[in-house]
C-alpha cells in the first residue's frame, strides 16, 4: 500500500488526488528547480482512516444530506468536535510524527483549483513547538473542511464535503524576513510583486496594505507604492477597528525583485498559464509558498460621466466592473447593513468577508493587495474589488453611487 506521508520532493507527492491541488503544485515547483521550502505531503487517505476510525463517514453524509437545517448543523458540529476531540488512529498516528517539523498546512482535494481556490477557507499553522501543539494543530486542519464558512463556500459549488478529502503538507518554518504575493500576469500584460516585513500571514488576511510593485514582462521595475500599517483600537460597538499609519520603508531590494519576477515567470511555465503566488525571504533565499492559476481580465474604458466624479486608487484586487450604493462599514457588526447590489466600503478585506461576494456589486478596502485571499476569492466569483485605498471610509459617503474597477484599481463616485 502507498505510504501516507512523502516527502514534497518525491514525484508521487504531485499527485494531487492523493495529496491535494496546493501540494501537488508545490511538488511539482521544487522538481522543477525553483526553490520551496520542502517538508512532507500527507495523503488524503489519513483523513479517510481517521473517519473511519471515529465513526463519523455516515454524520459526513448527512450533512449535506438532511432535510432538517438543525440537524445538517448538529451533523456539522458533531463532525468538528469528533475530529478535534477523537485519538488519532494509531496507523496514522506513526507516520505523521515522524514527519512533524514547525508548520502544518491544510491542502484539501478541491483546495487551488482554476475553478474553486478555497483561499482563505482552510487553516495553517505556525511555529509548532512541540508534538502535543502538532497534533491539535493536524485534527483542526482535518476538521476546517467543516467549518461554517468552508461549508457555505462548497455549498455555493454544489460541493459535498462527504465527497472529499483533507490532506495536509508538513512544512519547516520559514524565519521570514519579509513576505508577500505576486501575480504573473495583469490585464495589461504586467507583473505584480506584494510584499510587506515578517510573516505573510498579515497579507493573506488583507490586514495590512503591503508595498505593491508592477514590473514589465522583462522583470523591470515600473512602479512602486509603500503600504501602510494600521493598528487596533476599539470601536464605538465594543467590537476592535483600526485606526491608520504612516508608511514604511522599502523592504525589497532591485535583485529581489528581479529574482521574484523570474520566479513568476518559471512558475506560468509549470502551472500552464498565468499563476498567483506567495513567497518567503529569510536571510539566506526566497522560497515559494504556494502557487495557484490565475485569473486574469480585460480592463474596461468608463463612461464619460463617471470621469466627471471624485476618485481614488488601489491595488486592482478583483474582476470588471461594478456599480452600486456605497455602503460604508467600519467593523464586522455593521455588515447586516448591506443590501444586495451594495458596493461595501469597508477597512479589513479578510477571507471572513467572503460570504458578502455573493451579493455585493463590488467591495472597496484601505487595507489589503491584490494577492490576498480576498482578492483571489473575488478574481474566482467574477466580483469587482480594490483595496489599499488611502482613507476610503472617510472619503467615500455613505449611499453615494459608487464605481468599481476591479482591473484598473480605480473608484469612482458622484459628488
Amino acid at each position: 500500500m502507498d505510504p501516507l506521508v512523502v516527502p514534497l520532493a518525491a514525484a508521487e507527492a504531485s499527485d494531487a488526488a492523493r495529496f491535494g491541488t496546493k501540494a501537488a503544485n508545490l511538488a511539482v515547483l521544487a522538481r522543477a528547480g525553483l526553490p520551496t521550502p520542502g517538508g512532507f505531503a500527507v495523503d488524503a487517505r489519513a483523513y479517510r482512516m481517521q473517519l473511519a476510525a471515529l465513526g463519523l463517514e455516515a454524520t459526513a453524509r448527512e450533512v449535506f444530506a438532511a432535510e432538517d437545517r438543525a440537524r445538517a448543523r448538529r451533523c456539522a458540529l458533531d463532525m468538528k468536535l469528533g475530529l478535534m476531540e477523537g485519538a488519532i488512529a494509531p496507523g496514522v498516528l506513526a507516520p505523521l510524527l515522524a514527519a512533524r517539523r514547525a508548520v502544518v498546512r491544510s491542502s484539501a482535494l478541491v483546495e487551488d483549483g482554476a475553478g474553486s481556490s478555497f483561499a482563505g477557507q482552510f487553516e495553517s499553522f505556525l511555529d509548532l513547538q512541540s508534538e502535543e501543539e502538532f497534533l491539535v494543530a493536524v485534527r483542526a486542519c482535518w476538521a476546517a473542511l467543516w467549518s461554517t464558512r468552508a461549508l457555505r463556500y462548497m455549498a455555493t459549488r454544489d460541493l459535498d464535503p462527504a465527497d472529499t478529502a483533507m490532506a495536509l503538507i508538513v512544512q519547516p518554518l520559514v524565519a521570514a524576513r519579509v513576505s508577500g504575493g505576486g501575480l504573473s500576469r495583469t490585464a495589461e500584460g504586467e507583473m505584480v510583486i506584494n510584499a510587506a516585513p515578517g510573516l505573510g500571514s498579515a497579507i493573506a488576511q488583507g490586514e495590512v496594505a503591503p508595498e505593491r510593485y508592477v514590473l514589465d514582462r522583462g522583470g523591470l521595475l515600473k512602479e512602486f507604492a509603500l503600504g501602510r500599517r494600521y493598528h487596533g483600537v476599539a470601536c464605538v460597538h465594543g467590537r476592535k477597528a483600526l485606526s491608520r499609519s504612516l508608511a514604511g520603508t522599502r523592504c525589497l531590494d532591485a535583485e529581489q525583485i528581479e529574482e521574484l519576477g523570474l520566479l513568476m515567470r518559471k512558475g506560468e511555465d509549470v502551472v500552464g498559464g498565468p499563476v498567483e503566488i506567495e513567497w518567503a525571504a529569510d536571510d539566506r533565499r526566497i522560497v515559494l509558498l504556494q502557487a495557484r492559476p490565475l485569473r486574469i481580465a480585460e480592463a474596461q474604458i468608463p463612461d464619460q460621466i463617471w470621469l466627471q466624479g471624485a476618485r481614488l486608487d488601489g491595488h486592482p484586487s478583483g474582476i470588471g466592473w461594478g456599480e452600486g450604493r456605497a455602503r460604508v462599514v467600519n467593523c464586522e457588526c455593521e455588515l447586516e447593513r448591506i443590501a444586495p447590489g451594495d458596493v461595501l466600503v469597508t477597512t479589513v478585506a479578510g477571507p471572513a468577508l467572503g460570504p458578502v461576494l455573493a451579493h455585493v456589486a463590488g467591495v472597496v478596502a484601505e487595507l489589503g493587495g491584490s494577492t490576498s485571499h480576498l482578492a483571489s476569492l473575488a478574481r474566482e466569483r467574477g466580483v469587482p474589488m480594490v483595496l489599499g485605498v488611502p482613507d476610503a471610509t472617510r472619503r467615500i459617503p455613505d449611499g453615494a453611487t459608487v464605481a468599481v474597477d476591479g482591473v484598473a484599481g480605480v473608484v469612482r463616485w458622484m459628488q
